[in-house]
């Protein structure tokens, strides 16, 4: 079985919400099997200028888990705060 991530390309706007997003985002991944690889800011450009500075990688066991997380009651509800909070691109990778 192959794994799926989670990579989310971020620009906070508020960093008290983005705080208090990324507080609750732990108990939504923990009935998926979800892992937290990374996170991270873009100190400087290699090859093309993300606009998104920061980045988050979690990696799920399967695609249907990543799916199911992200269309999972617990995450959604999430989603007004993280609207409010950032810009974020969430792209799911198969590997």
């Amino acid at each position: 079985m192959r794994h799926a991530y989670f990579v989310g390309q971020i620009t906070v706007k508020n960093e008290e919400m983005w705080a208090r997003y990324r507080s609750q985002v732990p108990a939504t991944l923990a009935p998926w099997h979800a892992e937290l690889m990374f996170r991270g800011k873009q100190p400087h450009v290699q090859l093309n200028a993300s606009p998104h500075l920061d980045i988050v990688v979690i990696r799920f066991p399967s695609l249907l888990e990543a799916e199911g997380w992200h269309n999972s009651d617990a995450y959604r509800a999430l989603i007004p705060l993280r609207q409010e909070a950032a810009d974020v691109v969430g792209t799911i990778y198969e590997a």
